[in-house]
């Protein structure tokens, strides 16, 4: 009964003294509040659980969201959502923990972030951050806390502004001149229309007016004499009866009746 019990005593002391490091994370070696600077790998760790504690720090891509007023340059506080992707370095995590500790995230990465993303904002109005200005926000930010970031370790890969809030006047504002402007476009849209038919009815004319002058210039004295006379010929050979007024300048066939 005691060989099972120190065996078992054994074992306990084995799984004790062993932690697993996962995919995407090093582990560092603390004894005796003293860092070991050497990282160790996604795998099986042992160590002595009385004297010594590995500290486990994710160097993957990780995402932190936060949730902060930004002010904008005319004084107004746009409510924004924000993710910060960024990733530590491995031999640098050492270094972190010592300096900042394991908390690293809210005592470094974020207040690095809220100085960098109150800096940049104030730069801009409010309206450019629900704009196509976004884009240009995010990589200033993204580039401020690279700056601050980049020799302890931590990499910036990306800010995104997952969604901003403007303050309700300014968004009544923007809808304001965005329908006005619409509205504008739709104007000319219609006259630019009626410009175009204007200008097909302009040109419609001119080619009837064109016609016209080429056909009357075609109409000499004797062509109309010709035609007159092809006129009158049809009419005398008719057989119906008919009554032909003549202002005696144009040709007339007469077949005079005689007793």
């Amino acid at each position: 009964m005691r060989t099972i019990t120190y065996l078992l005593a054994i074992v306990c002391l084995g799984l004790a003294s062993c932690t697993v490091i996962r995919q995407g994370e090093v582990g560092v070696k603390r004894k005796y509040g003293k860092l070991n600077p050497n990282v160790f790998d996604a795998g099986l760790v042992s160590f002595n659980p009385f004297s010594t504690r590995v500290l486990k720090v994710p160097i993957r891509t990780t995402n932190q969201e936060v949730r902060m007023n930004l002010p904008s340059k005319e004084g107004l506080t746009v409510e924004s959502e924000i993710s910060i992707l960024y990733s530590v370095e491995k031999a640098k995590v050492p270094y972190i923990l010592e300096d900042v500790g394991q908390n690293f995230s809210s005592v470094l990465i974020m207040n690095v972030f809220r100085s960098a993303a109150a800096d940049v904002s104030a730069q801009y109005m409010a309206k450019d951050m629900h704009s196509g200005m976004r884009s240009q926000i995010e990589q200033q930010i993204q580039e401020k806390m690279h700056e601050s970031l980049r020799s302890r370790g931590v990499v910036v890969e990306r800010v995104l502004m997952k969604s901003i809030k403007l303050p309700d006047e300014l968004s009544r504002a923007i809808e304001r001149k965005l329908a006005a402007e619409q509205e504008a476009q739709q104007m000319e849209y219609i006259l630019d229309r009626e410009r175009k038919e204007a200008e097909r009815r302009k040109i419609e004319a001119q080619s009837t007016r064109e016609a016209q002058k080429i056909l009357a210039e075609g109409l000499v004295k004797e062509i109309i004499e010709l035609r007159s006379i092809e006129a009158f010929r049809e009419l005398a050979n008719s057989p119906n009866a008919k009554i032909i007024i003549t202002d005696g300048k144009a040709p007339l066939l007469i077949n005079p009746q005689r007793d």
